[in-house]
């Protein structure tokens, strides 16, 4: 199938907070271990750290903070409060992937891919088309 998942299907589960750095010192002690990536992205207005998981850079914790009051994520905290934001999952492909979604009718935000936190090609798929949840699709690095 073209546009398939790859062997490692997670990577990685979003958490809006308001305040990171506040959030940084709770998952530190959590974890044990310092945020592995920090970065800001400007086009999403947020500001996240990334949590590393395995050794292939699957299963991490993405922490999501607005970076201005426009931001989308700062419209979810006022509307949902701090808590599970997205579920980001590898593709092989993400073009691939999002012509088949938008042929199957699935509702997508991003028609085309955009570059996430760490350089990467995501695209988000509309949480009406995916039981609730906003999925997060992420081109892993070749």
């Amino acid at each position: 199938m073209t546009g398939r998942m790859t062997d490692h299907l997670i990577s990685h589960i979003g958490i809006a907070v308001a305040d990171l750095d506040e959030a940084i010192a709770r998952f530190r002690l959590l974890t044990g271990r310092d945020p592995d990536h920090i970065a800001e992205v400007a086009d999403q207005k947020v500001k996240v750290a990334m949590f590393a998981g395995n050794a292939e850079g699957a299963s991490r914790i993405e922490l999501v903070a607005p970076v201005s009051q426009d931001s989308p994520v700062d419209g979810f905290l006022n509307k949902k409060g701090e808590g599970l934001h997205h579920l980001c999952i590898y593709v092989d492909d993400l073009e691939a992937t999002l012509k088949r979604l938008k042929a199957g009718g699935v509702r997508l935000i991003d028609e085309s891919p955009r570059i996430g936190a760490e350089g990467n090609r995501i695209a988000f798929v509309h949480p009406t088309s995916t039981n609730g949840v906003l999925i997060e699709l992420e081109e892993k690095p070749k």
